[in-house]
């Protein structure tokens, strides 16, 4: 999650220099198409019914991202029982079938990759849906761009080879790639593509252009064709607005594009005790949070939670409970979970 949406590229140029021309390269052309949606891979999204479960520093680390209740220390066997539970709670609590992680270099080329396996491999046996997506580092770097194109290549080699075969396990090669233009960021999606051809495109998931804010310039790249895309769309992006604004805010955003995208973050603060449930109309999150779920079902859109699980986050919707060996979670706050399954298609019209 980020804390301000920008489309204005933030770039070294003699680092944006080297990462694009590595990624032109690669790729067969940069031309970008100008017409609608090019063919979905498959008639809606609405199969993608999930939440993030993250990091507590909110997957920015410059080392091995750690998820919320889990532990470096941790065994394989153990990550494996306790991502066995986390989501297991999921589908209780929220009736969740997917679930968004990170993974950065650190994570996958170390030592902590034959631990961290676990967790995907534990949602895989679930039958949940696993949504894995590179994130950058901290600080300086924090700049939307690949931090190393020399590790971050070789990690992707690695997961690729490890889940290409397994139909629950998604791929997303860059998560709010805001430091490139859109034509910069189709071409390395491109190359990304064309690097893993034996991955089937419709378990690739191309990020939107800046911080993943609109998917309309790579929906129409002819390159990424049979791809999903993935939105990010947050509440916070205005001081206020009306039910009707964040309706038609949300809908620019997707354009035509609305039967390839699945939200894969929105969010709103949930531990503050607001009640989404009931129309507020002088309250911006209510207003938001309302006319989303709105839309991803008027759109037939999958969606998955940010947060579902992290840590001291007021936007999560589940809590850790109980033995930290045998962990649980608990619901925030449900009518941002009855919101949620109202997006999803389920559940009664509350609300706006």
């Amino acid at each position: 999650m980020r804390k301000t949406p920008a489309r204005t590229p933030r770039f070294s140029p003699p680092l944006r220099a080297a990462v694009v021309a590595i990624a032109i390269a690669a790729t067969t052309g940069t031309t970008l198409a100008t017409g609608s949606a090019h063919a979905a891979p498959s008639a809606d999204t609405t199969q993608f019914k999930g939440v993030n479960w993250a990091d507590p520093r909110d997957n920015f680390a410059d080392d091995p991202v750690v998820l919320s209740g889990l532990s470096t220390s941790d065994s394989y066997a153990q990550t494996y029982a306790k991502a066995s539970r986390i989501i297991s709670a999921f589908r209780a609590n929220l009736g969740a079938n997917t679930v968004r992680l990170p993974i950065n270099p650190y994570t996958v080329n170390g030592s902590y990759w034959k631990s961290y396996r676990g967790v995907i491999d534990a949602a895989s046996a679930k039958g949940f849906k696993v949504i894995v997506s590179y994130w950058e580092g901290t600080g300086a770097r924090k700049d939307g761009f690949i931090d190393d194109p020399t590790t971050f290549w070789p990690m992707w080699d690695t997961v690729v080879k490890a889940y290409k075969n397994d139909k629950h396990v998604y791929f997303e090669p860059m998560n709010e790639p805001h430091g490139y233009t859109d034509t910069e960021w189709a071409d390395i999606a491109a190359k990304w593509l064309a690097t893993y051809p034996s991955v089937p495109r419709d378990r690739v998931f191309v990020s939107g252009a800046g911080y993943n804010d609109h998917v309309t310039s790579v929906c129409a790249d002819p390159r990424l064709k049979g791809t999903y895309l993935s939105l990010h769309h947050y509440g916070f992006w205005k001081d206020y607005a009306t039910y009707d604004q964040w309706v038609a805010d949300l809908k620019e955003r997707i354009g035509d594009c609305a039967g390839r995208t699945v939200a894969d973050e929105f969010g709103a603060p949930m531990t503050t005790g607001l009640d989404y449930d009931k129309p507020t109309p002088d309250n911006n999150f209510i207003n938001y949070v309302q006319a989303v779920t709105d839309t991803f079902r008027e759109l037939k859109m999958g969606s998955v939670y940010w947060p579902g699980l992290r840590t001291d986050d007021t936007y999560s919707l589940q809590t850790l409970t109980g033995d930290p060996a045998r962990p649980w979670l608990a619901t925030t706050n449900q009518s941002g979970a009855d919101r949620l399954a109202w997006g999803w298609g389920r559940g009664k019209p509350v609300g706006h």
